[in-house]
């Protein structure tokens, strides 16, 4: 019964001032949905790029310009320019001699330009490769053919075409023989590939790029002889570490390193790779999540000023209840119940909304093509459950304290 009583008078309270008791709750409703909306998205999100990368492959070992921590990304991750590695340091790994754990190779430039077909024009992501590029991928054309090793050194003009292309371009036209132009240069789209999905934040996609050999888009289009990167296929998953070792053994070889802390590359396998965007996407999720937790607060700053503001309101009420025999204590609980309820109320509001809009962002997301999974993490839950009463607690002990302290002689001749 002490605390049916107060919860009754906190209900009628609240009822009493309807409009002031839901803005007060909107901070929290707010807040609270903001740290579910966080949680959720960024787990997606997180899955979302794990999951395409795990799709290259789990026998891959990138091989990057530029040399990084053994615990961080490289400096080609942050878009940094390295020019260490040249065509020649691809054949030299894939030759079959200096590293035998590597089955094949691949080199690789990317960049954007426009491409341009009769009227239409789009401006779309190109990738200049190697003829082993299908092999080391897994990738497969559904219509025409990838170019071959002959079409890659003597600088052919020829495309090979992602399918969001053929409809963003061609416009039903069926595309096989056509001639596009990219930059000032004719292509002769001679293959389409296979739809593979969208890819997310900056990954580049093979549905929406155009891919050229690897010679024609350093000469012809970039300008440059280096490789943005180079990607190597080992023959057997258990010989990956010894693939790596053997790779930077043989490019410290032929670029005259001989202490390992000069190395001007960086060699990556799928695991670490994964490992460490596992990290980067944590960091950047917690530090959203940081952020949702402002919310939280300044709701909690809101609920203690509305609960000063009822104080001030009912100090009568306060004097008479004190002078029928309440206790300082009475009264301190029924302003703390009153300001949990307000967070309480505001956090299950604020898990409704904020389900609801992740579903929608999810929904969204799936519409547009992107292998999105909507999903709700039970600790965001409970994180936001236990942080919205915990608010309410914190910020409504102060004025609870304030009233339980007025006098019923002062309340008598309070005006």
């Amino acid at each position: 019964m002490r605390l049916i009583n107060p919860i009754k008078i906190s209900y009628n309270n609240l009822m009493a001032a309807k409009w002031r008791s839901f803005l007060t709750i909107l901070g929290i409703i707010i807040g609270v949905a903001a740290v579910i909306i966080i949680f959720s998205i960024g787990l997606s999100a997180q899955r979302l790029i794990l999951s395409q990368i795990k799709g290259l492959g789990s026998n891959l070992i990138g091989v990057l310009p530029g040399a990084s921590d053994e615990e961080g990304p490289p400096a080609a991750a942050f878009g940094i320019v390295t020019t260490t590695l040249v065509y020649d340091d691809l054949q030299a790994l894939r030759n079959g001699k200096s590293v035998p754990e590597i089955e094949d190779g691949a080199g690789y430039i990317l960049g954007t330009t426009t491409a341009i077909f009769e009227e239409t024009d789009i401006n779309l992501s190109y990738t200049g490769t190697t003829a082993s590029y299908i092999n080391v991928e897994n990738s497969e054309v559904l219509i025409g053919r990838f170019f071959n090793e002959d079409e890659e050194k003597n600088l052919a003009k020829v495309a090979v075409i992602g399918s969001n292309v053929v409809e963003d371009l061609f416009n039903n036209v069926d595309p096989l023989g056509k001639k596009i132009k990219l930059g000032d240069q004719k292509f002769e789209v001679i293959g389409i590939f296979k739809e593979r999905g969208s890819a997310a934040f900056g990954l580049s996609s093979q549905d929406d790029s155009v891919y050229i050999p690897l010679k024609t888009a350093q000469k012809l289009i970039a300008g440059v002889d280096h490789l943005g990167f180079i990607r190597l296929k080992v023959k057997d998953q258990q010989l990956i570490d010894s693939a790596i070792a053997n790779t930077k053994i043989t490019l410290r070889e032929r670029h005259g390193i001989n202490n390992p802390a000069n190395d001007d590359f960086s060699v990556r396998d799928q695991a670490s790779a994964l490992d460490i965007l596992g990290s980067i996407t944590d960091v950047l999720r917690y530090f959203l999540l940081a952020i949702g937790t402002i919310s939280l607060i300044v709701g909690g700053i809101g609920i203690m000023n509305i609960m000063l503001i009822a104080v001030n309101q009912r100090v009568r009420e306060v004097g008479l209840r004190k002078a029928v025999g309440a206790k300082n204590k009475d009264v301190a609980v029924q302003f703390l119940v009153e300001s949990s309820a307000i967070s309480f109320f505001g956090g299950v509001a604020g898990i409704i909304l904020g389900i609801l809009v992740s579903f929608l962002i999810a929904f969204g997301a799936q519409k547009a093509g992107f292998d999105w999974k909507f999903i709700i993490s039970p600790w965001s839950i409970v994180v936001a459950v236990v942080a919205a009463i915990l608010i309410g607690i914190i910020f409504g002990s102060y004025p609870a304290r304030k009233a339980s302290r007025i006098s019923p002689m002062e309340a008598l001749r309070y005006e």
